[in-house]
């Protein structure tokens, strides 16, 4: 005679799912159902156990409606400071002052410590210009290698020789400048804070990304031939 193996936990668990009306049969078990709480430590009835598990549901779908309330005020607030830079390049009636109005609407709508901007592939008028010094062939391949945003701790790039030498950059956002998906890039917008923290690995980079392609869509202004700019 084979032995009868031992009944577990599981199959306690099992038979109570599958014969949802045993309660129902033995409603006293429940009254002598003694449960600890993981609150005080003291013992609860299975109906005080269940309360709480449902105010903790409560309390975390607050919490996650808060943060939810929370990013989408952030995000508005960002689509307005979006709206306002994008206004400020439609503004310029001269595509050679683009480059500056670009950086300092960055600087003064973003609160940005330090915005570093540099283009190539321009015409010769162009040539002595402060947004198209110190580009080297690795800044280029630098440039051409992001299919999006950088974001995240100055790993001493290079580019970083264009932001001024008296302000640490401790993270950075690096937006790679084309007129579409399948071009090369003809430039790059460096974003640079002394703040760790600023610009993250995991931080979200849809903003980043909009801010690059009206970027590149404003600065190609520079790229017409000259008198169609």
């Amino acid at each position: 005679m084979q032995p009868v193996p031992p009944i577990t936990e599981d199959d306690i668990a099992q038979f109570l799912l599958n014969t949802p009306d045993f309660f129902e049969r033995h409603a006293e078990v429940l009254a002598h159902v003694q449960l600890t709480s993981p609150h005080s430590q003291r013992a609860v009835s299975l109906q005080e156990r269940q309360a709480e598990l449902l105010r903790e549901k409560i309390r975390h779908l607050e919490l996650k409606a808060a943060d939810m309330i929370r990013h989408g005020s952030e995000n508005a607030r960002i689509e307005g400071l979006l709206h306002h830079w994008t206004r400020r390049l439609l503004a310029v009636p001269n595509a050679p002052d683009l480059p500056e109005a670009l950086q300092n609407g960055l600087l003064a709508d973003f609160a940005l410590p330090q915005v570093a901007l540099r283009l190539w592939d321009l015409s010769q008028t162009h040539a002595g210009a402060p947004y198209c010094l110190g580009v080297t062939p690795a800044a280029r391949a630098l440039a051409d290698s992001l299919q999006q945003p950088y974001c995240g701790p100055n790993r001493d790039f290079e580019v970083t020789q264009w932001l001024l030498p008296t302000q640490a950059a401790a993270s950075l956002a690096l937006l790679p400048l084309r007129t579409a998906a399948s071009q090369p890039c003809f430039g790059l917008l460096l974003l640079a804070s002394d703040d760790p923290l600023r610009f993250q690995n995991d931080m979200g980079t849809d903003f980043l990304q909009r801010i690059a392609e009206l970027a590149a869509a404003a600065l190609s202004r520079l790229r017409l031939p000259i008198g169609t700019a």
